[in-house]
């Protein structure tokens, strides 16, 4: 793989996440009932982050929970079935809920459906909402997120790579040259 570009640094993936979450906080006219639901592995960080964030805003704590779907990702290709929960405990609850889904990357939307339906499995929130830091294109679902940090058309080849400091040691968003 080569580099391409590097697309965000940790300063503008740190305004990125300040701005998502004062976007978060005026869409919902505050954060009552809200609760953020990161999709493992790099939305569960990301959504700490931007609890931290809202906290610093409105002075108020939001439940932060996560969904574990790592083996099925959808920039895993050789996995073609739908995307499967690998645990079904959230960590928060979410009947009555205003839930925001967390994820690094959208792509075909498979990986985020499979976070929709166990949220929904685990109770009826009153709205599903979904942040992104990145939205890469090449949807195959009709599913967009209300939250986008940085729109990046790619083509199929290209390879979009989050690193978030507190998995990867640093905080960045690179695009690659695939085969």
């Amino acid at each position: 793989m080569n580099l391409k570009a590097n697309l965000l640094d940790d300063k503008a993936i740190r305004r990125t996440l300040v701005r998502i979450s004062h976007e978060i906080i005026e869409k919902n006219k505050g954060v009552e009932d809200v609760v953020l639901i990161g999709i493992k592995r790099r939305g569960y960080p990301i959504a700490e982050r931007i609890a931290k964030n809202i906290e610093s805003i409105e002075g108020i704590k939001v439940p932060v929970g996560s969904v574990d779907i790592t083996l099925y990702r959808d920039d895993i290709t050789e996995i073609k079935d739908t995307p499967k929960v690998n645990n079904s405990n959230l960590g928060v609850e979410v009947i009555g809920k205003k839930v925001i889904l967390v994820d690094d990357v959208l792509y075909t939307c498979r990986t985020v459906r499979a976070g929709i339906d166990a949220v929904m499995d685990s109770g009826r929130p009153d709205q599903i909402q979904l942040a992104v830091l990145i939205d890469r294109g090449h949807k195959e679902l009709p599913i967009r997120a209300d939250y986008v940090g940085k729109n990046i058309p790619t083509s199929k080849s290209e390879i979009i790579a989050v690193e978030i400091e507190e998995i990867d040691g640093e905080d960045s968003v690179k695009i690659y040259e695939g085969k």
